[in-house]
Order: C-alpha cells, then structure tokens, then sequence
C-alpha cells in the first residue's frame, strides 16, 4: 500500500477544503476550530495508506472530520473530568502544564483502551479496580462466575500491559 499520489491529494485539498471548513464551522460553531480540524483532516488523508481511488471525496472527508471530531470531544470530556477531579480534592494540587498534558494525553489512552475491550469486559474491569470490588462480589452483580469475571480482567489487564509497553 501507498500514500495518496500528491498532485491527487493537491486536487483533493484544493476542490474540497472550502467546503470542509463550512461543512465543520456549522458543526463546531467557529471559523477558527473549522479551519483547525480541516487541516487535520487533510493531514489525515495525507498519511493514510490508500491505494484505493476516492470516488466520493466528501464523503470520505466527512467521514474522517467526523472522527476526529468524535475524538476531540472525548478528549474535551476526559479534560473536564480530570479538572473536576483535581478541584474536589481536599488539598489545592499545583500540576504544571506538561504533567497536565502527560496526564491527560495517559487518560486518553487509557479511554480508547477502555473503548476496545467491548463493553463487558470494561464494565467489569472498572467495578473491580475502581469500585474495589472483589471477584465473588463482581460474580455477583454480574451474574457470571469467578472464573469468568477472571477471564474478563486477563483480558483488560493484558491490553494495559501492553499500553505500558508500547510507550
């Protein structure tokens, strides 16, 4: 597989970019972020392996812009909640910016895994480590066995481990 040919992908850009950006400045309410994440879009299709022709150039740009929107809310969301957590703590926490970025870049990572493990297994996987739940209480509330409440957590737990490594 190859990238995209440039002069297709300066076609591509030079057709369909004002349209994107009016296409994402509806959704994301400002010119500025439109044009931010049209950007990103085309880098996105820039360093995708394709060797299959466009044959519906909107469509496809959408789809993309759609996804990165997707993620940049997910990733506005797990922010929130990590500033949230940061002011319900009893004692006033100074975190630097690039701790906070670190942070938050880990909390991501960690969402996406979460995302991938189907939603059993990371129901699961957060009761017992955040709730502290043990595996027979897990049993229980779930309706399973020991055993499988342990299969769940091998599962999670091995997508961790190589999460870690990978970094």
């Amino acid at each position: 597989m190859s990238t995209l040919d440039p002069v297709v992908l300066h076609r591509l850009y030079s057709e369909h970019n004002s349209w994107l950006k009016g296409w994402l400045r509806v959704r994301l309410g400002n010119a500025a972020d439109a044009a931010d994440l049209a950007q990103d879009t085309f880098v996105r299709v820039m360093t995708a392996r394709n060797d299959v022709p466009i044959r519906e150039p909107r469509g496809y740009l959408s789809a993309i812009a759609r996804s990165l929107l997707i993620d940049k809310s997910r990733r506005r969301a797990i922010e929130q909640a990590y500033l949230f957590a940061l002011a319900q703590r009893p004692e006033p926490t100074e975190v630097s910016p690039e701790i906070r970025l670190s942070i938050i870049e880990m909390l991501v990572q960690v969402d996406s895994l979460l995302d991938e493990l189907g939603g059993r297994t990371r129901e699961i996987f957060l009761a017992v480590q955040l709730e502290g739940l043990t595996y027979v209480a897990a049993a229980e509330r779930f309706e399973v066995s020991v055993t499988t409440i342990k299969n769940h957590l091998i599962r999670a737990m091995t997508r961790c481990l190589l999460l870690v490594e990978s970094e």
